[in-house]
């Protein structure tokens, strides 16, 4: 391993520790041999409805059009899914129990009570599209990850990182997995050393 190399190691570390110990996140590990990983953690969104008191039709119900939303058919743009799903995250979905039932809103994310939502951090997130990619950090809220951190060593200009995300959201590579994704941030360790000193 190059010196290069356990640096960046060393940031992403430092990264981690910052939003686990400060933050109060939960570290879901690192993800970059884990099958099946997506923007949506269908697993830990339905216990967090469940922990709320959202019954199992309610859940099948609202993740259906949560996943009909994120879906990127043909003619359907980033952009349209990414606003579909910034609905129904910022609104809720209206959803009902069962045939002649009143429509309830189920809430994806708790914005009254923020403190109530399930924050979570995993690294090097292997996302297998046309291409496989591997996000340094990906962040989530209830099992929807809305944030990705490109970290940089600090001999590569941080314009590296922006376009690195940028091109994973092309067809060619991840696109489908910025669809809830709404912090894209590219960082450079000597920016982040006198923020995550131990």
């Amino acid at each position: 391993m190059t010196t290069v190399g356990q640096k960046e190691r060393q940031t992403q570390a430092q990264v981690i520790k910052l939003f686990r110990e400060q933050l109060g996140y939960e570290f879901l590990g690192n993800w970059s041999d884990r099958e099946g990983n997506r923007n949506i953690e269908e697993g830990l969104l339905r216990s967090w409805l469940a922990k709320g008191g959202v019954s199992n039709a309610l859940i099948a119900r609202a993740l259906h059009q949560l996943g009909k939303a994120a879906a990127l058919g043909e003619g359907k743009h980033l952009y349209d899914a990414n606003r579909a799903v910034y609905d129904l995250l910022r609104y809720g979905v209206k959803v009902k129990e069962g045939a002649g039932e009143h429509h309830q809103t189920v809430w994806f994310i708790d914005w009254d009570h923020p403190e109530q939502n399930h924050f979570a951090i995993a690294e090097e997130v292997s996302i297998r599209g046309e291409h496989t990619k591997r996000p340094d950090i990906v962040l989530y809220v209830n099992g929807i990850a809305l944030g990705v951190l490109e970290l940089k060593r600090s001999t590569v200009a941080v314009s590296e990182g922006v376009r690195q995300n940028l091109d994973n959201q092309k067809k060619a590579f991840i696109r489908g997995f910025f669809i809830p994704i709404s912090c894209n941030f590219a960082l450079y360790r000597s920016n982040l050393n006198k923020h995550l000193q131990p």
